[in-house]
């Protein structure tokens, strides 16, 4: 049985007066790459970061600590008005730390925020494009399609417009305001070459504030799901066969790229990603074997390429970029279900330079020890 929300009751609630409280929605990342959230009542309006107070939460319940040793502190890093509540109250994006003050192991954010930092004069652009496919919530099926049986294949579907090529447009559109709304900077959304799959895209962002904005875009987008009635998966190849898998290709360009002459930079920076080809899939997410199979506008998962306008390559090109002299490249390997800190992380390590005391490939090492 699909439960939907009682959205118009609940209105009736919303709408009375907190006396001069606020909620704060606390959001964090746990062990599975999952979201959880929490709330809890503050005394007054919150103006800056540094007025939210450190919280904690049940680790052993997350699969981040262990229950003889169970509380992960949650510190706020961001924060951004909330779509649902609104008013006053806001939704708190936090890392999550271990009671002896170290990030948690599943904290990735605090590394990249190193490398971030470390090469902030390279004002690093991201812009992630984030696909996702809808799912029945009863049987975890494609969201709209035939029960036991397949819609027509792949062509019409891709940016459609018509009952039969789109599914759950509703959902789309209030994910899109409630990004807006959020102050998130989300830059546009379509339809996909899989019915049932959608993307959205978040940038362009500076550093670290990329992997914050695509966290909660994605939480943003679960809450809304959540009221419609429908699952959402990231899973990178939910369905086997000829369908398009679902990534997460991301855009990047440092200041150098951006002004005329750029190319000879987003060439050298090419040529450092082939050298580290392995480094960077082994944190382009999970199960990406199934989707970079050199099918359905994908590269080889073996062999590293690179190429303009081709979309069957690792890194491409822009053909606006090629003819101009200058812009920034995608890289289209990263899976649907990446981690975002993880991934621009290795991004600005390999491009920018590495620094001492962080090391992307061996955070991922670390979380699966």
């Amino acid at each position: 049985m699909v439960y939907t929300e009682k959205t118009t009751t609940l209105d009736k609630y919303l709408d009375l007066p907190q006396r001069g409280k606020v909620i704060a929605e606390y959001i964090w990342i746990d062990s599975t790459g999952g979201l959880r959230s929490k709330g809890r009542t503050l005394s007054k309006p919150i103006t800056d970061l540094s007025q939210l107070p450190e919280w904690n939460f049940d680790g052993s319940s997350t699969g981040q600590a262990v229950g003889t040793n169970s509380d992960v502190y949650l510190r706020p890093v961001a924060y951004y008005p909330d779509p649902f509540r609104r008013g006053d109250n806001i939704l708190v994006l936090s890392e999550c730390f271990n009671n002896d003050g170290t990030p948690n192991k599943f904290n990735h954010r605090h590394e990249c925020n190193k490398l971030m930092t470390a090469h902030a004069d390279e004002k690093v652009w991201f812009g992630l494009e984030q696909e996702y496919t809808l799912l029945d919530p009863d049987d975890g099926y494609i969201y709209g399609w035939p029960k036991g049986g397949f819609p027509a294949p792949q062509g019409p579907y891709y940016c459609g417009v018509g009952a039969g090529k789109v599914f759950a447009r509703d959902v789309i559109e209030a994910h899109y305001r409630a990004c807006l709304y959020a102050g998130v900077t989300i830059s546009g959304i379509n339809a996909e070459v899989m019915p049932a799959q959608w993307e959205f895209q978040v940038g362009p962002c500076v550093g670290i504030k990329m992997g914050d904005e695509l966290w909660m875009a994605r939480y943003l987008l679960s809450r809304v799901a959540e009221e419609f009635g429908v699952k959402v998966t990231l899973h990178p190849k939910p369905l086997k066969g000829d369908w398009n898998g679902a990534g997460c290709h991301t855009n990047v360009s440092t200041e150098a790229m951006r002004h005329p002459g750029g190319m000879k930079y987003i060439n050298e920076a090419i040529e450092k990603l082939s050298k580290r080809h392995n480094e960077h899939i082994a944190l382009y997410g999970s199960d990406n074997q199934l989707r970079l199979t050199g099918k359905h506008e994908t590269a080889s998962m073996e062999n590293f390429s690179a190429g303009v306008a081709n979309r069957g390559a690792s890194i491409r090109i822009p053909r606006s970029v090629q003819a101009t002299g200058y812009g920034y490249f995608e890289d289209r390997r990263p899976a649907s279900n990446i981690d975002p800190y993880l991934v621009t992380g290795i991004m600005v390590e390999t491009v920018c330079g590495s620094i001492p005391d962080a090391d992307m490939s061996k955070e991922f090492q670390r979380e699966s020890q």
